[in-house]
């Protein structure tokens, strides 16, 4: 069975918990880079990642956007939202329909 993952800043990832998800809080870039390929590599399906560490995780997330599992999906931190995420969202769901679902063209 797959699982769900949460990675990022201890702040920003511990209320997943509650909600049963596995969370995995990292203190910097290269702890993330570490954790990331570990988790990828195990039994899980989708890892959360907030946009701050994804921000500096771009090359490592960038070997994963191919394979069906795991999906890597951005969310905000306590920070706030960059944008990043939802932006993310709309280039897959673009390059799976082949258009701009939110504006019909191109």
């Amino acid at each position: 069975m797959y699982k769900i993952a949460v990675i990022g800043a201890y702040d920003s990832i511990y209320g997943f918990a509650a909600l049963g998800l596995d969370t995995f809080p990292v203190s910097d870039a290269p702890e993330g880079e570490k954790m990331l390929r570990r988790i990828a590599e195990g039994e899980y399906a989708v890892i959360y990642i907030t946009e701050a560490l994804a921000a500096e995780l771009k090359h490592e997330i960038g070997r994963y956007q191919e394979q069906v599992f795991p999906a890597i999906i951005q969310i905000p931190g306590v920070s706030g939202n960059t944008g990043a995420g939802i932006a993310g969202v709309k280039k897959s769901v673009e390059q799976a329909v082949g258009s701009d679902i939110l504006f019909g063209g191109n």
